[in-house]
């Protein structure tokens, strides 16, 4: 098996990947953390540098998934681009772009905890993975799957082939220990090399049981490279069916509140049947967003690199009924 310094799914030769799927490794990090969120000179975000005497024209469009619920949890539609109002940090912008009916290409990286912690019934969970893809994969969606353990495994790079796909779910290796930071960090650098110029959303799934021990990556350096990438978090999170006390659910907390953070959702699942419907769940709230779009205002000096982002529904009556879902924020050098 090769090992790949570089670590973009862009400069992956198409020969090596067609031999042996390609062990991704985290940067390597100063000391026993990870930077914290006031790095923000994070490894893959080089600001591009225009040469002498040219003008560069850089497109600063921000794109915002949004799902919006009732109080039972269902999605609503019919709404229109009046409903909503899109303010970033507290100033209101003008919607650009808007779409009601998730039509917009879907980038997916799909990362399974192949930790012995997890399930042990693999033909059900890869059973669950091939109906999630072929359900929801249309010829404009690519998705990149990957494994994760002792270390991350990218096994198939994006591809809309669901029957290569289909095999890499077979090629899936086991470990001992859970690099999950890892594998969202490295998930998210690989969506950030992917086309956007159709309005693609980025999407990681994984399933885990929420407990990282590799103790690489950090949560911190893991989220915001998942807000660099705009990237939505959708976790389907492992339980114990009995989920006594004593479990560490620091893990499950941290990939709720990134869930949160990014505009995704999170499943619990005690049984390996109920990864199917958890999968069909996450496959409907895709499909339900709506897509606004507004161009970023100038950033001048002294500004913080990260922007909050908050979408409210005009009408109080409607603000009043309906919850919105959507990433809280993005860092202005990334874009």
């Amino acid at each position: 098996m090769r090992v790949v310094a570089a670590l973009a799914a862009g400069l992956l030769g198409t020969a090596l990947v067609a031999q042996a799927p390609v062990v991704r490794r985290p940067p390597q990090m100063d000391g026993p953390q990870a930077p914290s969120s006031d790095d923000h000179d994070a490894p893959g975000t080089q600001a591009p540098v225009a040469k002498e005497g040219t003008i560069r024209v850089q497109s600063r469009l921000v794109n915002v998934a949004v799902n919006v619920v009732d109080e039972t949890g269902a999605p609503v539609g019919g709404l229109g681009r009046d409903d909503f109002e899109v303010l970033e940090d507290g100033k209101p912008q003008k919607i650009a772009v808007f779409e009601k009916d998730s039509s917009t290409p879907l980038e997916i990286v799909l990362a399974i905890d192949a930790s012995m912690s997890v399930f042990g019934d693999e033909r059900l969970e890869h059973d669950a993975a091939k109906h999630f893809v072929n359900a929801l994969l249309r010829p404009q969606d690519q998705l990149d799957l990957m494994s994760f353990a002792d270390q991350v495994r990218e096994i198939v790079p994006f591809t809309n082939d669901k029957k290569r796909i289909e095999r890499g779910l077979g090629e899936i290796e086991h470990g001992d220990e859970t690099a999950m930071y890892d594998a969202i960090y490295l998930g998210s650098e690989a969506l950030a090399g992917t086309r956007q110029d159709s309005g693609q959303r980025r999407v990681m799934v994984l399933i885990t049981d929420g407990v990282d021990t590799a103790q690489k990556t950090n949560y911190t350096h893991a989220v915001e490279q998942a807000q660099r990438a705009a990237t939505m978090v959708y976790s389907i999170i492992v339980v114990p069916v009995d989920a006594d006390a004593g479990r560490n659910t620091g893990g499950e907390h941290a990939l709720i509140q990134m869930a949160r953070d990014t505009g995704g959702k999170f499943y619990y699942v005690e049984d390996p049947r109920d990864l199917e419907p958890a999968f069909a769940h996450v496959s409907d709230d895709l499909r339900t967003q709506y897509l606004l779009g507004y161009y970023a205002p100038q950033q001048h000096k002294g500004d913080s690199p990260f922007r909050r982002i908050t979408v409210k529904l005009k009408d109080p009556a409607l603000a009043a009924k309906y919850r919105l879902r959507y990433r809280t924020g993005y860092y202005g050098d990334a874009l």
